[in-house]
C-alpha cells in the first residue's frame, strides 16, 4: 500500500488505521506499534524496534544469571570504588 492516507486523531490522542490497512497488514487490537519521531515526521511502525528486542533479551539473560537490580547496583557501586581508588 503505497497510496497517502488521511487520519483524523479524536479525543485523547487516539488514530483509527483505517480498516483496508489493517486487514492488509492483519492488524489487531492490541498489537503494539514502535513511533518514531523524526523532527515531526511521525513513523509508525508495527514491528518492535531493534533496541526494545535486545532490552528484554538483557533483561531475560541478568533474571537467568539472578541478578537483580540491588546485585547490579552493588556491583556498579564497587566498580566506581575501584575506579576511584586507582586515581
Amino acid at each position: 500500500m503505497s497510496d497517502t492516507i488521511t487520519v483524523q486523531m479524536a479525543q485523547r490522542g487516539v488514530v483509527t488505521l483505517p480498516k483496508a490497512l489493517r486487514q492488509s497488514y492483519n492488524l489487531r487490537p492490541g498489537d503494539s506499534f514502535t513511533l518514531l519521531d523524526l523532527g515531526g515526521v511521525f513513523v509508525l511502525s508495527p514491528r518492535r524496534s531493534a533496541i526494545d528486542s535486545l532490552a528484554d533479551r538483557l533483561t531475560q539473560a541478568l533474571i537467568e544469571r539472578g541478578e537483580t537490580l540491588e546485585t547490579m547496583l552493588q556491583a556498579l557501586r564497587e566498580e566506581r570504588e575501584r575506579y576511584a581508588s586507582q586515581g
